[in-house]
């Protein structure tokens, strides 16, 4: 080999070497600058590739490698909204790798009082804030097609768990939602439904009442057997949970504590008031858990009419299935209140 050609060759090599330094340098180096070992980022809907570089600048040490791998992988012209998913130490050909996996957000929802806290919990986990969403659920064509109203569409968010992007528009979250709900009311639930003269949401709307009567999952079949021998008899269900929220929603206040029903209370003019008008509130006072639901549709089978909480066994009530016997426990959980100072 002449002198001229190795010198050739190792220019060649030499070129290759630097080449293969500069795109390791540039590709597989760290490039993040943040402590924790993970962190997710959030690219909104419509963002283009100088929006992105806003929204992670504080997590990216050099936009020089950054840009070039972008540009190599023609992200800079296809950006993807959604959740993405940085470790600390990754490479600019990791940290693009990554801008293009989005990262389903796990949302569970239990609990809540009204549709607008239900949109407030979901407005924090996904892009949709909670006015988008709120209009979505009480949109009229989808309420009518549905068969919901607006007092009733809380019946349709059925408390688990479940699994969305980030980026799910308001719509698709609420038919994701029509489509779990349609699921949930299986042929057996809808039999079970039908056998006492129910329709899901009515169902719903009672199990909501029996969910926030006691928190016991095993006395709720046995509580919900007592509404339901009220309704059958034609008596008012005289829920002292529909009393409180009826009081709520008077006062626009949801966050108030209210421990102690008074007699002032049960003359409370309000569609909700359970103590003045016979049959079902118009909608759900809170969203009831599936326990509570499944206790309407296997309620206990007894002749219980009347109940209130025992000063015995803490959580849990006394049953009568005459007025006096109620009285006498009535009677022992008022004197206890009031031995413990319980106003309101």
């Amino acid at each position: 080999m002449n002198k001229k050609l190795k010198i050739i060759l190792i220019t060649i090599a030499g070129f290759f070497l630097v080449a293969s330094f500069v795109i390791y340098m540039n590709f597989f180096t760290t490039n993040t600058k943040f402590t924790k070992n993970e962190l997710y980022v959030e690219i909104t809907t419509g963002s283009t590739y100088k929006d992105v570089q806003k929204i992670i600048s504080p997590f990216i040490e050099n936009f020089s490698g950054f840009n070039l791998m972008a540009s190599l992988r023609s992200y800079d012209k296809n950006v993807k909204p959604g959740r993405f998913l940085f470790k600390k130490g990754m490479g600019n050909f990791a940290l693009i790798a990554s801008l293009r996996r989005n990262i389903p957000v796990k949302i569970a929802f239990n609990n809540q009082e009204r549709l607008e806290n239900v949109a407030q919990r979901i407005g924090s986990e996904i892009e949709p804030d909670s006015l988008q969403l709120i209009t979505s659920f009480r949109d009229s064509i989808f309420l009518k097609q549905n068969g919901f109203t607006k007092e009733n569409v809380l019946a349709l968010f059925i408390p688990n768990s479940y699994e969305f992007y980030w980026n799910t528009t308001a719509d698709k979250f609420r038919d994701k939602m029509l489509e779990e709900y349609k699921k949930f009311w299986n042929i057996d639930r809808l039999a079970k439904a039908k056998q006492l003269g129910m329709t899901p949401d009515e169902v719903i709307i009672l199990a909501s009442i029996v969910h926030k009567e006691t928190v016991k999952s095993d006395e709720r079949p046995r509580v919900a057997g007592a509404y339901l021998n009220r309704l059958k008899q034609g008596m008012p269900l005289q829920g002292d949970p529909t009393v409180i929220y009826a009081l709520k929603l008077r006062d626009n206040d949801f966050n108030q504590v209210i421990k102690r029903v008074l007699y002032v209370d049960l003359t409370i003019k309000s569609a909700y008031n359970t103590y003045i008008k016979i049959g079902l509130p118009p909608g759900p006072i809170a969203q009831p858990d599936i326990s509570a639901i499944d206790a309407v549709l296997n309620p206990e089978k007894h002749d219980y009419i009347y109940f209130c909480a025992s000063v015995e066994r803490f959580g849990y009530h006394e049953f009568a299935s005459t007025y006096q016997q109620h009285q006498v426990n009535a009677k022992k959980y008022a004197d206890w209140l009031n031995g413990t100072g319980t106003k309101r």
